[in-house]
This record gives structure tokens, sequence and C-alpha cells, in this order.
């Protein structure tokens, strides 16, 4: 599924960016909910940077036609990639006298993600082939719709952001037909 290697590969890139500039030795970004279906918090987030999928919408603006790829006398016709915007939360979990550690990891984080908005095969060579390129955009909240989404989360306000994360391209890559390709004749040229 793309949606958990799209997640996963921004929690593996921020995570490299903070091992280098705090010298850590552990992984601080996790991808996790923040709560258990029974309401408990999860296991391994405490001070951990936690990022998790927030809502799920298809992109209407991103359209690429099916493709039809030539092979010798036949054509293959596959089906058009989807386009999807992830809205990902990245929350620093971090409490009591550790407060000071969340604001630092995740003043980091947005200053990496503006340095650092789009995500392509060129500058990220480990990314899923399936996936075209990630455009990170901070959506901001409303102080009503923050509070809204957390009462969804069912948590208490922690520092966070959402990023709008665009064009995660669901390309299944099946070939839904294959056509013989129709060729005109080519005008016989005779001698005279």
């Amino acid at each position: 599924m793309m949606i958990n290697l799209a997640v996963q590969l921004l929690a593996t890139q921020l995570n490299q960016h903070l091992r280098r500039v705090y010298d850590l030795s552990e992984d601080m970004v996790v991808v996790s909910n923040l709560l258990d279906m029974d309401g408990s918090i999860s296991p391994n987030i405490n001070n951990k940077l936690v990022i998790y999928l927030t809502n799920i919408e298809k992109d209407s603006v991103s359209r690429r036609s099916p493709g039809a790829l030539e092979f010798g006398e036949r054509a293959v016709q596959s089906s058009a990639g989807l386009h999807f915007n992830l809205y990902v939360m990245l929350t620093a979990n971090f409490s009591g006298t550790n407060y000071a550690e969340a604001l630092k990891f995740l003043s980091s984080t947005i200053s990496f993600f503006q340095r650092n908005p789009l995500f392509t095969h060129q500058n990220t060579p480990d990314m899923d082939r399936r996936i075209e390129k990630l455009i990170l955009d901070i959506e901001n909240l409303s102080i009503q719709d923050l509070s809204n989404l957390w009462s969804a989360l069912g948590g208490k306000y922690m520092p966070s952001i959402l990023y709008r994360i665009r064009m995660v391209t669901f390309d299944a890559e099946e070939i839904s037909g294959r056509q013989p390709v129709v060729t005109m004749p080519k005008p016989f040229v005779g001698s005279d």
C-alpha cells in the first residue's frame, strides 16, 4: 500500500536529519497512533515525535489520462494513476520537564520540511518507484478546527503541526487491455 510507504519515507528522512543535527543514536520519529483503540496511550511514543495520518482525500485537480504503450504490433492499455492528498500530523509527545525538547524537535521538523518540501526520485533515491513525488504544505487550522481535530483524535493538545502531502500516486501498473496496433498500409512504390 502506498500510504504507509509515503508516511514511512517522511519519518525516515526526518529521522536521518535529526540524527545528524543532534548526534542522536536512536530514532526520534515514530509512525504510530497517539492512542490505542481502548483509549490508552500507544506504547513507545513517549519523548518522541509521532507522525500519523489524520485524513485522506482524492486530489481532483491532478488528472492524468490512461496511458497506452506500443509493443510491436500490440498496444497495452493501463489505467491512470490516482492522486491523493494525505493529511499527516507530527506531534511532539514530550511531557513534564521535557516540554522544551518538544518545542526544539518540532521546530527542527518545521525547518527540515521548509527546506525540503518536495521529495522526488532524484533527491530521494530510496522512494518507492510507484510514488511519483511528495509535496508537503503546512495546513493552517483555526483554533476551532484544531480543537475539533484533537477532540476527534481523543487526546489533549500537544505541540504539533499538520501537513498536507500532495501527489501521492497510486499506480497499480495493471494492464487493463491489449489491443492490436492498426497502422495504415504504406503505399506501394513501384518502378515505372
